[in-house]
C-alpha cells in the first residue's frame, strides 16, 4: 500500500456527529478516514486508563507509532499522528498538582486556636516567633534557580553531587512577625532538635530579650514535623532545659497541622524574601550565603541577620526517663498534641 493521501478537507475542523467540536479539532469532515481508523486500531492496545474515570493515555511515543504504521504500509508523519490523537481527545499533558489529600479533621480547629493564641500574645505585647528549617543548600559552584543581572552567565557544575560541595548549609530561620525582623542561623551538621533549640536560644539571648525587655512568656509557631515537630521528645526536653529553665520563661508552642507549613509566617515573611535575594546567585561560599541573607530587605521594612553555627549536632539522641519526668508541660484542651505550654520546672527554680 502506498503512502496515505490526505484530502483537502483535513485542513478544516468541523463539528463531530453530535454537533460538538471534537477536542483539538478533527482534521476531517464526517467519518474518520481509513488511515485514522487504522491508527486508532494500533493505539487501542496501547491505551492505558484509570478504571475510576475516563482518563486515557498512550504508552507509545509518536515515533514508535509512526514505525508501527509504516509496517502496515501507511507512512504518516509524527505531526499527522499527533493531530489524529488530538482529534480523539488524546494529548500530551504533564501532571498537575490540583488534588488535596483528605485534610486532618482538626485542621480548621487548630488554625482557629493559633489565631486566638496569637491575638492574646499580641494584645499583651508578648513576643511571638515563627520558626522552621529552610531548604538545605550545597555550598559551591552549583546552579541556583532564578536569573541574575550580570554581564555574562556564571558557569556552574552540570550535576549537583554532594561530594563536590565545600559544605552543606542548614539554615534555621527565626522570624518575629510583630517587629518584622528575621534571623537565620547557618548550621553545617544535622538538622536536629538540639540544633533548632540552639538557634532559638541564640535568638533570645542576642535579640529577643533586648527587643522585649521584661518578657516572661514566648509563643513559638512551628511546623508539625521536622526537628521542631510535635513528635520529637528531645525538642520539648531541650526547650525546657535550655530556654525555659535557663531564662525563666514560660514557652507556649503551637504546631501547624499536616500540609499547612505554607501558612507558617516564616515561610512567606522570611524565606520567600531570601529566595528572591539570591535567585540565580551560585552559593559559592559561606560568606556569600551570609552576605546575601544580611542584604535581604523589603519596602515594608524587613531586616535580616545571619549567624554561623558550626557546632556538631549528632542525630538519634534519645531522652531518658529522668529527663522526660522533669518536663513541666501543660497541654492545651484544643488539639493537645499540637499545643502545649512549658513552664519553669522545680529543678529550674
Amino acid at each position: 500500500m502506498g503512502a496515505a493521501t490526505w484530502p483537502d478537507c483535513w485542513n478544516h475542523s468541523p463539528p463531530d456527529e453530535s454537533g460538538d467540536r471534537v477536542q483539538g479539532g478533527a482534521p476531517w469532515r464526517g467519518n474518520p478516514p481509513l488511515s485514522a481508523q487504522r491508527l486508532m486500531q494500533l493505539v487501542d492496545p496501547e491505551l492505558a486508563g484509570d478504571p475510576n474515570s475516563d482518563l486515557q493515555w498512550v504508552r507509545r511515543s509518536l515515533r514508535k507509532l509512526q514505525r508501527a504504521m509504516h509496517a502496515c504500509g501507511l507512512d504518516l508523519a509524527p505531526n499527522t499522528i499527533r493531530r489524529v490523537l488530538l482529534a480523539y481527545g488524546i494529548s500530551p499533558k504533564a501532571n498537575v498538582k490540583r488534588l488535596m489529600p483528605r485534610p486532618h479533621p482538626d485542621r480548621d480547629r487548630q488554625f482557629r486556636h493559633i489565631m486566638q493564641v496569637r491575638r492574646r500574645f499580641e494584645r499583651a505585647g508578648r513576643p511571638i516567633i515563627s520558626v522552621d528549617t529552610k531548604k538545605k543548600e550545597l555550598v559551591g559552584l552549583f546552579k541556583n534557580a532564578g536569573q541574575l543581572w550580570t554581564e555574562r552567565a556564571i558557569d556552574v557544575f552540570m550535576y549537583d553531587f554532594p561530594k563536590d560541595a565545600i559544605a552543606k548549609a542548614v539554615p534555621y530561620g527565626v522570624y518575629d512577625p510583630q517587629a518584622h525582623r528575621g534571623a537565620l542561623y547557618i548550621g553545617l551538621d544535622g538538622d536536629t532538635p538540639d540544633f533548632a533549640v540552639d538557634a532559638i536560644v541564640r535568638w533570645w539571648r542576642g535579640q529577643g530579650r533586648r527587643r522585649y525587655p521584661g518578657a516572661s512568656h514566648l509563643l513559638i509557631l512551628a511546623d508539625g514535623g521536622g526537628s521542631n515537630g510535635y513528635r520529637p521528645r528531645r525538642w520539648k526536653v531541650q526547650l525546657q532545659r535550655r530556654l525555659v529553665d535557663a531564662f525563666g520563661l514560660t514557652v507556649t508552642v503551637c504546631h501547624y497541622p499536616p500540609g499547612a507549613s505554607k501558612w507558617n509566617p516564616v515561610e512567606h515573611g522570611l524565606f520567600s524574601q531570601i529566595r528572591q535575594t539570591w535567585a540565580g546567585l551560585p552559593l559559592t561560599s559561606l560568606f556569600v550565603i551570609l552576605s546575601a541573607i544580611r542584604s535581604t530587605t523589603t519596602s515594608t521594612g524587613l531586616r535580616v541577620t545571619a549567624e554561623l553555627m558550626p557546632g556538631s549536632y549528632p542525630r538519634h539522641l534519645t531522652v531518658s526517663k529522668e529527663e522526660w519526668a522533669r518536663l513541666h508541660i501543660r497541654r492545651h484542651k484544643t488539639c493537645p498534641k499540637w499545643n502545649y505550654t512549658l513552664s519553669l520546672s522545680k529543678s529550674g527554680k
